[in-house]
């Protein structure tokens, strides 16, 4: 008898950096970690068990642009520089006008092994000024 395969299962389809756009959800990515940097890291002792929140906003970036990664929790511990990570079922959150990529409880983050692109440091998504606009149609 022939393997089936699991029915709900489907390849991934990797998107590049360069085709991110605002509002879009459900990308998997590979990219390279150029930076990291901690911008919050608070813990709470109030509760039974000590809970720490840490949010990290990384630099990653693949051979097409350049985009910021809000790591939370777990996710700031994957995130070291130089390292290359698979980013599965990415959304587009909007920050201040700007898109920054993050991966919610339903996606992954799995550091994986050195790719062999070098990151396209001029073109930072992340740099892009958003602006919302409400189209009444008549």
């Amino acid at each position: 008898m022939a393997e089936e395969s699991k029915p709900g299962l489907r390849k991934p389809v990797f998107t590049k950096v360069e085709q991110l756009r605002p509002g879009t959800f459900g990308h998997t990515l590979t990219v390279k970690v150029v930076s990291v940097k901690m911008v919050l890291q608070k813990g709470r002792a109030d509760g039974p068990q000590v809970r720490q929140m840490r949010i990290a906003e990384c630099l990653v970036g693949d051979e097409t642009g350049l985009i910021i990664f809000t790591a939370r929790n777990d996710q700031v511990d994957l995130m070291k520089e130089d390292s290359t990570v698979i980013l599965r079922n990415a959304k587009i959150d909007m920050f201040k006008g700007s898109m920054r990529l993050a991966v919610d409880k339903w996606g992954r983050v799995e550091v994986t092994e050195p790719a062999d692109f070098t990151v396209k440091e001029d073109n930072n998504l992340s740099l892009i000024e958003y602006e919302l606009v409400n189209v009444v149609e008549e």
